[in-house]
């Protein structure tokens, strides 16, 4: 049974800094571009990041490119973003997400687009 399992999120007040994991199960994950995409309430998905198979090339969107970062572990069948300088507009519910094999990882807005996703966790950021 394939699993991603996100956890990391939280309150958190502008400026501050969250770490989110995702661990994987159930696929070879080493073998597949991961991403991070968000949802926030009332809005549309939202692609964050995502990163080459062996972690050698991340991609991020324009909102979020210099604050955020994406890593993995691929011995530890895990993915990571780092949250930093965080604002009121990142609050949203966010998601790791496998993509579909004949798509690009980059700008993938709609769960169209990926084979595999978890349940999300929250991200609130308020002062």
């Amino acid at each position: 049974e394939v699993q991603l399992v996100e956890s990391g999120g939280g309150l958190e007040q502008p400026g501050g800094s969250l770490r989110l994991s995702c661990e994987a199960s159930g696929f070879p994950f080493s073998n597949y571009q991961m991403s991070w995409v968000r949802q926030a309430p009332g809005k549309g998905l939202e692609w964050v990041s995502c990163i080459s198979v062996r972690g050698a090339e991340p991609y991020y969107a324009a909102s979020v490119k210099g604050r955020f970062t994406i890593t993995r572990d691929n011995a530890k069948n895990t993915l990571y973003l780092q949250l930093n300088s965080l604002k009121t507009e990142d609050t949203a519910m966010y998601y790791c997400a496998t993509k579909k094999e004949s798509y690009s990882c980059i700008g993938l807005n709609s769960w169209n687009h990926y084979m595999y996703r978890g349940q999300g966790t929250q991200v609130t950021v308020s002062s």
